[in-house]
């Protein structure tokens, strides 16, 4: 990117620097400041193309098999059960695309902002896990804000109990982006360890089961697969499990929330012996096993195009397809039985070929460290362990088109092309 003025650096390049550093924290308040900050990115982005009549950026084969996902968005919604909300969703889709080149193009210019985005999470981080402990102490959080479960803490987000998909989700790119800055370690990097160990046990706190998997998932990731990460990483997980379990005698209220419910919801525990044989062992709880019945019996019917997106509400209502009274909610809770029932065989095939893909470069890298040899730098690997939060199949999963889902995973794409070019670990 060329400024030929300072007007044009504002508008072009601090603007979407401040936004892109601001995304943490416009998390935390929802997804319409989150959401605001990319869209106001992506526009700034296209008038400097524009103005430039420069568009050298998008010819990359990771946009095109973008914009050929976002064309059979586009395509399928206008001809399979329109509706407006459908429309909507997947023309602004784009925007997401647009998005991560945006901010590849901003890191070629000047990567140093980066700090600036990591310190975001950082006092968001901090900020967290002080009102959290001190919601889980004294009930209330420091605005006053009381959790709707008493066995969980929500802190921020109030009566959304999103807390723990919030830091399972950024955790990676925090801790990524720790190795960086922190490339000598001194006073500040051992605080650094101690936030990380923390915020681990804040997700456990929070009672999101599925963020407490993600977290260990991408802490094993790291653990196996990087170069010099192994200690570091394993003593962060070990002295967390051991916080966990001090609070889990204390206090067995979260303990009960992540394990003795999760058993109890699938009908593994000895005393669901007769319910077991009589009904069987439910993926996750009865609620999901019937969701996913009925996802993919609506994909049965439909196994082309599916019934277009965001349109499993409407059609789990049909008791063709309900299992039960349970069977029907927004989505089906589970991003790959989404996408089959939502767009059929054709969407599914984009989600496989990124699924594969990434597989076949993870088992590279694998078979390469065995041999003392590296596919991915440390810093990669960091990323890679959150985006494998989003590509692992078997876990409940929110609506894939969801805007704060989307914001927040998106972020990955960027920071590892970057990550490619420029960072040596």
């Amino acid at each position: 990117m060329i400024f030929n003025s300072t007007k044009e650096k504002i508008f072009f390049f601090k603007i979407p620097v401040i936004l892109f550093s601001l995304i943490p924290f416009f998390l935390i308040t929802g997804p319409f400041l989150s959401d605001f900050s990319i869209s106001t990115i992506s526009i700034l982005f296209l008038i400097y193309c524009l103005k430039k009549k420069n568009f050298s950026y998008f010819k990359n084969i990771y946009f095109y098999f973008f914009l050929l996902f976002w064309i059979y968005l586009l395509v399928n919604s206008l001809i399979n059960n329109f509706n407006f909300d459908s429309i909507k969703i997947s023309f602004f889709y784009f925007r997401y695309g647009i998005f991560v080149i945006a901010i590849i193009a901003l890191l070629n210019v000047e990567d140093k902002f980066i700090k600036y985005f990591y310190y975001c999470i950082f006092f968001c981080f901090t900020g967290l896990i002080l009102d959290s402990f001190y919601q889980y102490f004294f009930g209330v959080n420091i605005l006053g804000f009381k959790t709707p479960n008493p066995a969980r803490v929500s802190s921020f987000f109030h009566e959304e109990m999103i807390l723990g998909g919030y830091l399972a989700r950024l955790w990676p790119i925090f801790f990524g982006l720790s190795i960086i800055i922190f490339k000598q370690k001194n006073k500040f990097f051992y605080f650094f360890v101690l936030l990380f160990i923390l915020s681990e046990t804040i997700i456990f706190l929070s009672g999101d089961r599925v963020a407490f998997f993600y977290i260990n998932l991408s802490a094993f990731f790291v653990i196996i697969l990087s170069q010099k990460l192994f200690k570091l990483r394993l003593f962060i997980l070990s002295a967390s499990i051991i916080l966990i379990v001090i609070i889990s005698i204390i206090n067995p209220t979260a303990k009960d929330r992540v394990f003795d419910t999760t058993l109890r919801d699938m009908n593994l525990l000895d005393s669901q012996k007769q319910k077991r044989e009589q009904e069987g062992v439910y993926i996750f709880t009865k609620e999901h096993t019937h969701h996913y019945i009925t996802a993919y019996r609506i994909f049965l019917d439909n196994k082309i195009l599916g019934v277009g997106v965001k349109n499993f509400r409407f059609f789990c209502k049909d008791k063709k397809y309900q299992e039960s009274f349970l069977s029907c909610s927004t989505h089906p809770h589970n991003t790959y039985i989404q996408i089959l029932s939502e767009t059929g065989i054709i969407g599914f095939l984009f989600l496989i070929i990124i699924f594969f893909i990434y597989i076949i470069n993870v088992f590279k890298h694998l078979i390469l460290r065995l041999k003392g040899k590296y596919h991915f730098n440390d810093f990669e690997i960091c990323i890679l362990s959150g985006i494998a939060i989003y590509l692992w199949p078997i876990v409940p999963t929110g609506n894939i088109f969801n805007n704060w889902l989307n914001i927040i995973m998106i972020l990955n794409l960027p920071l590892l092309i970057w990550g490619r070019k420029v960072i040596k670990t």
